[in-house]
C-alpha cells in the first residue's frame, strides 16, 4: 500500500510546474502522503526538499520526473532500501522509463490499487583499492566503466576473473555492464543487448588496439579485478556516468554484483522487446 511517496525531477525543465501542479493536488485528494526533492522543490518556490543522493526518509515508491539519467541518481541514492521506483519519462530515449506524463495518472491510480509489477535490476558494486586501501565504493544500476580523457594515451588493462587472467586490454577503456546497462554505452561501444532477464555482466572493450578483443559476458556471479597497469593521470573509473575517480597507476578495481537490487515499477505488461522496438525502432512484424 503506497502511505508516502518522494518525488524527484529533473532540473531545468518548464513543463514540470505545470505537471506538479496537477499530481500533488491528485495524490492529496487520494490521501497520500508526499515529499520532495530539493530541486522539485524548488518548482514549487519552496526551499526545503530531501537530498536525492542519501534518502534519510522511508518511503512506499519514489515518482521519477525526468530521463534516464534521474533515474540512475535516484537509483543509487535509494541504494539498499530497494523502494520502487516509478519513472515518467519526459523526454529524449528514455529507455528505462516506464511511463509518460500523459499516462502518469492511470499508472499511479493503477500502482495505488496494487496493479503493478516490480522489475528487479542488478546492480554493479564497484570498490577502488590503492596500495591495499580501499579509496572509493560505488554502486551502478548501468555500468562501470574505466576510460582515459581524450589526448590521454592508450590504457592497459588487465582483467581477471574469479582470480583466474582473462586478458591485457590495450584500448581507450573498459566497460561492465549490467543488463540494463547493455543498452546505453556497452551498445555505443559495440557490446550486445542482453535482456535484464539474463543474470550476467558484459566486458566491453572501448576502442580496443587488437581488433580480435570482443565483449564477453560473464556470470552476475564472477568477481571481476581490473588492474591499471598503464596509462596517465586523466584516467577514471566512472560510474553511471555520473561520478567519477581518478585512478593512479597499480589502483585495483573490484566489480561484483551487489547484494541489493533497483525495483522498477511497471504499471502496463510492456515486455523488454516491446521498449527496444519502440525505442530503439527495431522493425516489427
Amino acid at each position: 500500500m503506497i502511505r508516502k511517496l518522494g518525488i524527484v525531477s529533473k532540473p531545468g525543465r518548464e513543463d514540470i510546474p505545470e505537471l506538479l501542479s496537477q499530481v500533488l493536488p491528485w495524490l492529496e485528494s487520494r490521501g497520500v502522503l508526499y515529499a520532495c526533492d530539493r530541486v522539485t522543490a524548488g518548482y514549487l518556490g519552496r526551499k526545503d526538499g530531501f537530498e536525492r543522493s542519501q534518502l534519510d526518509e522511508d518511503f512506499d515508491l519514489m515518482l521519477v520526473l525526468g530521463g534516464d539519467g534521474t533515474l540512475l541518481s535516484v537509483a543509487r541514492g535509494v541504494g539498499v532500501r530497494e523502494t520502487p521506483l516509478l519513472a515518467v519519462n519526459l523526454g529524449g530515449l528514455g529507455f528505462m522509463m516506464t511511463t509518460g506524463p500523459e499516462e502518469i495518472f492511470t499508472a499511479l491510480e493503477k500502482v495505488i490499487a496494487g496493479d503493478y509489477r516490480v522489475q528487479r535490476r542488478m546492480v554493479l558494486s564497484a570498490r577502488v583499492r590503492r596500495q591495499g586501501e580501499l579509496v572509493a565504493s560505488h554502486h551502478a544500476l548501468n555500468d562501470v566503466v574505466v576510460n582515459k580523457a581524450a589526448i590521454a594515451r592508450l590504457l592497459h588493462l588487465e582483467v581477471f576473473i574469479d582470480e583466474e587472467f582473462m586478458c591485457g586490454y590495450r584500448a581507450d577503456g573498459l566497460i561492465l555492464s549490467t543488463p540494463t546497462g547493455s543498452t546505453a554505452y556497452s551498445l555505443a561501444a559495440g557490446g550486445p543487448v542482453i535482456s535484464p532477464a539474463v543474470a550476467s555482466v558484459c566486458v566491453t572493450p572501448i576502442c580496443p588496439h587488437t581488433l580480435s578483443n570482443r565483449p564477453v559476458v560473464v556470470p552476475d556471479s564472477a568477481k571481476i579485478e581490473i588492474i591499471f597497469a598503464g596509462g596517465d593521470d586523466s584516467t577514471f573509473l566512472t560510474v553511471d556516468g555520473q561520478v567519477g575517480v581518478n585512478l593512479r597507476i597499480d589502483d585495483r578495481i573490484e566489480v561484483s554484483r551487489a547484494a541489493h537490487a533497483v525495483r522498477v515499477v511497471q504499471p502496463d505488461k510492456l515486455g523488454f522487446f516491446d521498449v527496444l522496438r519502440a525505442k530503439m525502432q527495431w522493425g516489427g512484424r
